[in-house]
């Protein structure tokens, strides 16, 4: 019986950068920007014998987030408006809402949990996640689990 693959989120800076280009060639090849492994390896900067030993291990965290559901968690500020905005967010972005928990604010703040579905997402949970912590009112927003 196979071992059960293991993920780490780690920040780009941090890898190296074979990681990035394969990463880099992969999405040249899904955008039709090359139109196959050996252009997209060449323009990259790697080769094909490279791409091919990691192609399957690296993918973008915005692809292993698409279709899945996410827990979002977040500190906002107790005023009129401000989950009404997340949510504005959430739909303009495709996401289905599934549930939303929130606390009973405390010195002027609230913990609000949002459960909601990737499936359907037009733009990525990155985007998503700048987006909803740029709002007013929002002191911290980000995944917890997903």
């Amino acid at each position: 019986m196979g071992e059960m693959p293991k993920y780490y989120i780690v920040e780009a800076r941090a890898l190296p950068d074979i990681f990035l280009k394969v990463a880099k060639a992969k999405r040249l090849l899904e955008l039709g920007e090359a139109g196959t492994v050996h252009e997209a390896t060449q323009t990259v900067g790697i080769s094909r014998s490279a791409f091919y030993k990691y192609k399957d291990s690296v993918r973008p965290f915005r692809d292993m987030m698409t279709g899945r559901i996410i827990t979002f968690q977040g500190v906002l500020k107790d005023e009129r408006g401000v989950l009404s905005a997340i949510l504005s967010v959430f739909a303009q972005f495709g996401t289905n809402i599934l549930t939303i928990n929130q606390t009973i604010p405390v010195d002027g703040c609230a913990g609000v949990t949002i459960g909601a579905s990737t499936a359907d997402m037009v733009r990525p949970v990155e985007e998503l996640l700048q987006e909803t912590v740029a709002l007013e009112g929002v002191i911290r927003f980000e995944i917890l689990a997903g």
